[in-house]
């Protein structure tokens, strides 16, 4: 197993599947502190994001991020989250990777919730309990692609989706709301919907899977004790006890 590379993990991909393409530490998806903790728990060459937590529990914070980073360690980003972050924070050092990352980084004012998925808790799995619109979307373009349906249903249906909030986004979901509007002929409805059982697909997932195997062949070097450039320790970063309390202890360490 590659002790030297922790990921964050969760809907996206299931951890033995994921562990196929790259066997690592997995953890569930991230958030607020959990980068911190995995430099201090495993003092690893790499940490990747994919999947975190947002919502009810704080999301991973940038300084964080930032903080691992001058301290060394190689901090990955694709799919879900680590898109997001890897695309905010590319100036700074966050190595982005995949379809999603560039996306981003072209459209830094895109929508957060487009690569959102409700997903059950940490204890059952952090399995997906919805699709990401930006799946959905290239589902849809696939679909039109393949002569499945015209481009007229296509855009019916991707504002459809659009409309859906996050938590009740899904092709289930999409396809009944399409039933009730009736965008389009009902024949092509019901010749998408049998498609999709087969077809669907998740840029998602590639991303993830892509990350994943470009690292199963990757040599990264441990990063030596001290940080390795400068980092502005702010006041809201300072403030926050449980970030004060585990880097005062790494400090202390030397690490």
């Amino acid at each position: 197993m590659r002790d030297d590379i922790v990921v964050f993990l969760g809907p996206t991909l299931p951890e033995r599947q994921a562990r196929t393409y790259l066997d690592a530490i997995y953890r569930p998806p991230v958030g607020c502190a959990d980068v911190v903790r995995a430099v201090a728990e495993y003092a690893p060459a790499a940490i990747v994001l994919i999947d975190g937590v947002f919502g009810q529990l704080p999301a991973v914070r940038h300084q964080e991020i930032l903080w691992a980073i001058a301290r060394g360690v190689r901090i990955y980003g694709a799919a879900s989250i680590g898109a997001l972050r890897a695309a905010e924070l590319a100036p700074q050092g966050m190595i982005g990777h995949g379809l999603i990352y560039r996306w981003y980084r072209r459209h830094p004012f895109a929508d957060d919730a487009d690569v959102t998925v409700p997903m059950a808790p940490a204890a059952l799995g952090s399995r997906a309990l919805g699709d990401a619109l930006i799946d959905i979307r290239l589902t849809l373009r696939k679909a039109e692609r393949a002569g499945v349906i015209e481009r007229r249903l296509r855009c019916d249906l991707e504002t459809l989706a659009s409309g859906l909030h996050f938590s009740e986004r899904s092709f289930s979901r999409l396809l009944l709301a399409a039933a009730e509007n009736k965008p389009g002929p009902a024949g092509q409805i019901q010749a998408l919907k049998a498609w999709v059982k087969t077809s669907a697909t998740s840029r998602k997932r590639e991303d993830a899977v892509n990350l994943l195997t470009y690292l199963a062949g990757q040599k990264i070097k441990i990063p030596k004790k001290g940080p390795r450039h400068a980092f502005e320790l702010t006041e809201s970063f300072a403030n926050d006890m449980e970030y004060y309390n585990m880097i005062g202890s790494l400090l202390s360490k030397g690490t």
